[in-house]
């Protein structure tokens, strides 16, 4: 082919590549190598019938191209992750002379000035949060507000500028079936994006054995893994319908509904408006689910040596920096027995800890059990 590109299907003012004319210009633009001379734009003229066409930069596509009509879940993902933070917890231990990195999570933003809601149960006592931006940048924050039972938190940073942030959807509109996006840090891994549909929009707390709560759950097949917990699950329109809590196995997960965030931070408002504090609680640091015999049937699945039985407390993922994972608790445990009693519920667990200073938990681990002493820690 001459630099003129004379003989050619398409040709431009510099040299370019030879294309079949019975190739459509549509698939040609996703197949053909465009000369450097050529980029970013060309006018290309169609030889046979004379139609001019632009030529397009390289990366840009179509809008009648398949991946430009359905590509909505890269549509959502740049529309809310700006609104996206993931958090580092520090705790000052004594074998060190400076703050260490016991955890992180995720959580998202819901005001310009710096207000972000996350999982209670990614903030232990006695912590220092550090929030990092999508753009890199980097705040300590305040912990303004922490309710245990709903399993919801409420930090604050403060910036120099207007943040961006994303909206509360209502979650009483989901359907089963609908697509959902999840957005946070699994395992320090920032900015991962995992989706999925929502599978039911009532998993009550007593299905799952957490007979203390009156949290109905949504349940999605969208993947959350440690890390995670705290970032929004967002419908395709963007809008928060969820906070991202607990993955059960492979494909099961769960997250609080929107309309149970919005009910928290208008009580928080009303709280620190007249100055009231929370009591303290007794805390341990850990996340469990009765065995239930679909559930054994499931780890086992999952877990060549998970032990063989039939009732107890299956312990599926232990805070760092906080009593229960000081104590040697492993996420995997199955609780047993607390002080001698046998345990079977998670109300038998939280009974336990309400009532007694002083714990001594006993554990199956594979195939042996383990004895934990474990001492409660007090939180606001």
């Amino acid at each position: 082919m001459s630099d003129s590109g004379k003989g050619s299907f398409f040709s431009c003012n510099t040299s370019c590549v030879d294309y079949s004319k019975h190739i459509s210009w549509r698939i040609y633009r996703y197949t053909f190598e465009i000369h450097k001379a050529c980029y970013p734009l060309k006018e290309w003229v169609v030889e046979n019938d004379k139609q001019e066409l632009n030529c397009l930069p390289l990366g840009s596509f179509h809008p009648d191209s398949l991946r430009h009509k359905f590509n909505f879940i890269a549509d959502v993902v740049e529309k809310i992750a700006p609104a996206v933070v993931h958090l580092e917890l520090f705790r000052r231990v004594s074998y060190a002379s400076q703050d260490v990195l016991v955890s992180s999570g995720s959580g998202f933003i819901v005001s310009e000035e710096g207000l972000i809601v996350t999982n209670a149960h990614v903030l232990t006592d006695k912590q220092r949060v550090r929030v990092e931006l999508k753009s890199g940048e980097q705040y300590e924050a305040k912990i303004k507000d922490v309710d245990h039972k709903l399993d919801i938190a409420l930090i604050k940073i403060y910036p120099n500028t207007a943040l961006p942030v994303l909206l509360l959807g209502s979650s009483s509109d989901l359907r089963p079936g609908e697509f959902v996006v999840a957005l946070g840090s699994p395992f320090s891994l920032q900015n991962t994006v995992t989706a999925g549909i929502v599978s039911t929009t009532q998993r009550g707390s007593e299905e799952l054995g957490l007979k203390d709560s009156d949290m109905a759950y949504i349940q999605t097949d969208a993947i959350i893994n440690y890390g995670n917990s705290g970032g929004p699950l967002v419908n395709l329109d963007g809008e928060v319908v969820g906070i991202n809590t607990l993955k059960v196995t492979a494909g099961i997960s769960f997250a609080i509904p929107s309309d149970r965030i919005r009910q928290f931070l208008e009580e928080s408002h009303e709280r620190q408006a007249k100055g009231m504090i929370r009591p303290k609680k007794k805390y341990m640091g850990f996340r469990m689910l009765p065995l239930t015999f679909n559930l054994i049937r499931e780890l086992k699945i999952n877990y060549k040596d998970f032990p063989d039985l039939n009732s107890g407390v299956y312990v599926f993922e232990v805070i760092q920096g906080t009593a229960a994972a000081s104590s040697g608790m492993r996420d995997g445990d199955v609780i047993i027995s607390i002080n001698g009693k046998t345990v079977s519920s998670t109300e038998d667990v939280s009974e336990a800890v309400k009532n007694n200073d002083v714990l001594s938990i006993v554990v199956r681990r594979g195939n042996e059990d383990v004895i934990l002493n474990v001492i409660p820690d007090e939180i606001d």
